[in-house]
């Protein structure tokens, strides 16, 4: 679940606004995990495979992540990449169309803390390669239940 975090970037008329979110808890680990920023577009259109941001159906003030499975009569099916973790459509059905409001174009990794605060060069290279990377769609494999 993000919370809304600050507008990164606004935008000419015509455009649709990117903003940065925080993700909280564990619904979309692997893909996802607590603490990870994502970058997303307001009013993107979505593909299955997608992860969105999305108004929960029954609480409405609160905003989850999902991937977005399939579009069915009445929205999208959305599921968390974590299977344990549930919120998703097995529990609440079809998310309307509506309340599905951005699309994640990408996340960024902020570094681990460690203890000592130093880091060696090999843990800063790895986190380098890993910390911004495009969300992709899921595989075709992916299918709701």
């Amino acid at each position: 679940m993000p919370e809304w975090g600050r507008v990164s970037g606004g935008g000419r008329a015509g455009r649709r606004p990117l903003r940065v979110v925080e993700v909280t808890g564990p619904s979309m680990v692997p893909t996802l995990y607590h603490g990870d920023l994502l970058l997303v577009q307001y009013g993107a259109p979505v593909r299955p495979g997608d992860v969105v941001i999305l108004r929960h159906p029954f609480q409405q003030d609160l905003l989850v992540v999902k991937r977005a499975v399939e579009r069915r009569p009445g929205g999208w099916w959305v599921r968390g990449d974590n299977t344990f973790a549930g919120g998703d459509s097995t529990d609440y059905g079809v998310v309307p169309e509506e309340l599905v409001l951005a699309r994640v174009r990408a996340r960024y990794r902020p570094p681990a803390r460690t203890t000592k605060g130093q880091r060696s060069v090999s843990e800063l290279l790895g986190w380098a390669v890993s910390a911004v990377r495009p969300v992709r769609s899921a595989s075709a494999r992916l299918r709701a239940r």
